[in-house]
């Protein structure tokens, strides 16, 4: 039973006329300095102030069209009473940043939790994008606790190449992987390139981006319908606003994100991770997110929860779609009131409304069964993301059964080893390599302190001379991540990492693995005292960072099962108004 929301009374005396408020010197000095800009006088009168925190960069291409929202939440605010200041917020790009966007997630959480906490604001606006700068701004609105909406930038519109449609990521992988085959010429692939994103906005795939965008709106953290609308759709421009009006009243409500992201709401997401086809990248959002605010979610939850909930979002890279079509169908509340009508919701989980997520959806209609398919004819009637465990993976790792080959979800095969990314790099193409399709391929030191950072390069291209057969899946097997946009039979987030010394780090080449999804299972074949024997005989790497932030991330980071957090972020430590210090 979700919990009950009771209203703040109003008005009373707001956080920010702790800096604003009276005629002594420091108030005058905190509001003088801001006259400057010319803001009228009648703005510090204690009206709710609201920082909208912009994540715009030209180097983050998902979001590098936020300006336009941002004035539209702003007018949003001030039609609802409030004073809106828009406050440049730590952005990282999985397409730009090295050596990895995940890396600096926890940074970027950690500078705006503390942008939040030290400056004169009542509430926020989350303007996000692409896909690390959602938990990252979500977990620091956890951590302080103060009143918060989120506005996603919106996913690019179709890309079409020669009459198919092209998802960002998905055809990236695909088109790959045929020049490699020798399927594709140089040429075509540089052509497909300016058809894979053409316009602004995150993924139009079913990606991390699009997945956290339908996560924030699954919590109750976005207004409903939110996630899906296309990037440069006007839509998009009026939900910015209506969003600017609604956190004016969730600062007079004193509505919180511990009163919406609470263990039901983590569970409504995680069944629409399920039913969207949603990326493996999710889980360790989520995770962060709830150690964030003191929610008890563990892997087990996303199994127990998962399992049975058919995928039913017909979008690459489970399906055929892109997420223009998915918005055109009714997007993510037809897909809530289908979990809803299947008893998989906790319809009276409130949202940043005010109202229940079940008010919220429960007159939508699916229009376009062919998107949002029936239950009859989901992809895979258990969509949700697979927990393996075994004496290979002893705290857990994930695969996507939605984006694999059902063929291999149950295998047994010869292990080939890759040390690092690097030994993959310079070995895949080699046709000496002892290598077919009936082979495991593991990668090591790509987790969180291997790689470091935990880079999404888990779905390893398979080798030319398997690809050449026609063959477009393998199992693969790393302590790395993967683009939300990637498919096959792909265990990750295996943990212990092999960087720390978990058994992935003595598979050898030759071992023999078994992966058996149904059951949940992750076995190396290998006697239990021979596997004890390597793991004695395990060292670590010296290649340590020395100092700044690659220190601390090294020196603090969590394991992938537990969200892969820095460990002394973890719970909620408010967001009090500190000392005066004029």
């Amino acid at each position: 039973m979700a919990k009950t929301f009771t209203p703040a009374p109003w008005p009373r005396k707001l956080r920010s006329q702790e800096w604003f408020g009276g005629t002594g010197k420091d108030a005058i000095y905190h509001r003088g300095w801001m006259r400057n800009q010319g803001f009228p006088p009648d703005l510090f009168d204690g009206r709710p102030v609201i920082a909208v925190m912009n994540t715009f960069s030209e180097l983050t291409p998902c979001n590098a069209h936020m300006g336009p929202l941002v004035e539209k939440v702003k007018n949003g605010v001030y039609e609802a009473g409030g004073f809106p200041v828009e406050v440049p917020a730590f952005s990282t790009s999985e397409s730009g940043f090295r050596p990895t966007a995940m890396m600096f997630r926890n940074l970027a959480a950690m500078s705006v939790e503390e942008q939040l906490r030290g400056l004169p604001i009542d509430g926020a606006v989350l303007m996000v994008g692409c896909d690390k700068t959602t938990p990252s701004l979500l977990m620091a609105a956890a951590s302080t606790d103060v009143p918060s909406i989120v506005v996603t930038g919106g996913p690019m519109l179709n890309g079409w190449f020669h009459g198919e449609r092209v998802g960002s990521g998905t055809h990236l992988w695909r088109f790959s992987e045929e020049v490699r085959a020798g399927h594709m010429t140089i040429d075509e692939f540089l052509e497909a390139e300016g058809a894979m994103s053409r316009s602004a906005g995150s993924c139009n795939t079913m990606g991390t981006a699009s997945s956290m965008a339908s996560m924030t709106e699954a919590l109750g953290m976005a207004l409903s319908g939110n996630a899906a609308i296309p990037a440069v759709d006007s839509r998009r421009r009026m939900m910015a606003q209506m969003t600017g009006r609604r956190i004016v009243q969730m600062v007079k409500d004193d509505l919180k994100p511990s009163d919406i992201m609470t263990k039901e709401a983590f569970e409504n997401a995680i069944r629409t991770n399920a039913a969207v086809g949603g990326s493996t990248n999710a889980v360790i959002h989520l995770l962060a997110l709830a150690g964030r605010l003191g929610v008890d979610l563990t892997l087990d939850d996303w199994d127990r929860c998962g399992r049975d909930v058919p995928t039913i979002v017909n979008l690459m890279p489970s399906g055929n779609y892109l997420m223009e079509e998915f918005f055109y169908a009714g997007g993510l509340p037809v897909v809530l009131k289908r979990l809803g009508e299947d008893g998989l919701l906790h319809r009276d989980a409130i949202t940043v409304s005010g109202r229940s997520v079940w008010d919220e959806v429960k007159e939508v209609r699916n229009w376009n069964e062919d998107v949002i398919l029936p239950r009859d004819r989901a992809l895979t009637s258990s969509g949700g993301i697979a927990v393996l465990k075994g004496n290979l993976a002893p705290k857990g790792s994930v695969l996507k059964p939605s984006a694999a080959t059902p063929e291999l979800m149950v295998h047994r095969g010869r292990a080939v080893v890759f040390e690092s990314i690097d030994d993959y790099k310079a070995r895949i193409g080699d046709e000496a390599l002892d290598i077919d399709e009936t082979c495991v391929m593991v990668l090591k030191n790509c987790g969180p302190k291997g790689y470091p950072g935990m880079a999404e390069v888990g779905n390893m291209g398979l080798p030319p001379k398997v690809l050449r057969k026609g063959i477009t899946d393998m199992v693969r097997i790393s302590d790395a991540r993967m683009s939300g946009t990637a498919y096959g039979t792909v265990v990750l987030h295996c943990a212990p990492e092999a960087a720390v010394g978990g058994p992935l780090a003595i598979v050898r080449d030759g071992d023999m693995i078994e992966l058996d999804v149904p059951n949940r299972r992750l076995h190396l074949d290998v006697p239990e005292a021979e596997i004890a024997r390597r793991l004695a005989a395990w060292e670590p790497s010296h290649d340590r960072p020395a100092s700044g932030y690659a220190w601390l991330h090294h020196e603090h980071v969590q394991q992938a099962d537990t969200g892969a957090d820095l460990d002394f972020l973890n719970g909620s430590r408010g967001n009090p108004v500190g000392r005066e210090s004029h």
